[in-house]
């Protein structure tokens, strides 16, 4: 069995960004309703740090990191039918190892790229990107006129909801943490922006509505801001959990939701997304199609060399960077 030359970033034991290694690997042909990928960009999401640190353990160590790529197939394995050598793929899905150069993956979930979308763009909206299809068209639909509040709405995801909830006529109102980021924040469909280091974002709400509350919160940190997040919604409001970046996710007792106020929370999981939803294609392509239309903007806050995987991590958990942070691998002839 032959074996095609590839490098990945790798981890050998859980822990801070020292752990992770620049190794040359060996990738064998694909197998039986596999499609080996010559990756042109890998995404970084905050998920991967868990993998790195071992709050969400990876199947096996030493291994790679990372769940979103793009890149063009260059071998089909055995009952493909979708795919064929050279075209333009993306994916956001399990295995775990896209920060690589080249990987095998099973074909059910890999997606046919538009032609105008390019790959660092889908390395850099596909995870969350269909992430933020699943909030606004599955968990919380959002209609013209109801008020909405976005966490981090300078960041990759963020920029992402603010943009299409403002398409769908919501009123959206994104904390950020410094005056470039509220610039960022109005630039990509923001209507009114918090910076929580100079006021407390329930305060914030209270003054820009009135005292009437959002409909809708969005957040990613867990902790303190979910639990002050709650305060901030009109009975009957919505607040969806997406990531437990500062504190974990706190334990609700339902007595907090109701049933005065009447408020519902969600905490969806992208992958539970990605693995049921009946015709996956269809929601990239009404996502891929924003973005070559230009209706989404994808803001890459970073660009990276494979290598350099370790100093995107690090610029990552800092939270000083705005967009996404996509990985190049090397190609190698």
């Amino acid at each position: 069995m032959n074996t095609s030359q590839a490098y990945a970033m790798r981890i050998h034991a859980y822990g801070d960004v020292e752990q992770m290694r620049y190794e040359a690997i060996a990738v064998p042909p694909p197998g039986r309703g596999e499609v080996q990928l010559r990756q042109h960009a890998a995404g970084i999401n905050y998920l991967d740090t868990y993998h790195r640190r071992g709050v969400f353990p990876l199947p096996a160590l030493p291994g790679a990191l990372g769940v979103e790529g793009a890149g063009v197939v260059i071998a089909v394995g055995e009952g493909v039918t979708r795919f064929r050598k050279g075209d333009r793929v993306a994916y956001a899905c399990r295995p775990i190892g896209s920060y690589a150069s080249l990987r095998n993956l099973p074909d059910q979930h890999l997606l046919h790229l538009h032609p105008e979308v390019s790959y660092e763009q889908a390395a850099a909206a596909t995870l969350q990107g269909l992430t933020a299809h699943m909030l606004l068209r599955r968990v919380a639909p959002l209609h013209a006129g109801q008020t909405v509040l976005i966490h981090a709405a300078a960041g990759g995801l963020g920029s992402l909801l603010a943009q299409w909830a403002s398409r769908d006529g919501a009123h959206v109102i994104g904390t950020v943490g410094s005056e470039a980021k509220a610039a960022l924040a109005l630039q990509n469909g923001c209507h009114e922006v918090i910076l929580y280091n100079d006021e407390p974002f329930a305060e914030g709400v209270k003054r820009l509505t009135g005292g009437a509350g959002v409909d809708v919160v969005f957040e990613g940190l867990g902790g303190a801001v979910f639990h002050q997040s709650l305060t901030v919604l009109k009975p009957f409001g919505h607040l969806v959990n997406l990531g437990q970046v500062t504190e974990g996710l706190p334990t609700v007792p339902l007595a907090e939701l109701g049933p005065a106020r009447s408020l519902t929370v969600s905490v969806p999981g992208i992958f539970a997304y990605v693995a049921t939803h009946p015709d996956l294609q269809t929601a990239a392509d009404t996502l891929f199609g924003m973005i070559a239309r230009r209706e989404l903007k994808v803001h890459i806050g970073g660009a990276f060399a494979l290598r350099d995987a370790a100093q995107a991590h690090a610029a990552l958990q800092s939270r000083a960077t705005t967009g996404s942070l996509i990985l190049l691998p090397e190609q190698l002839s």
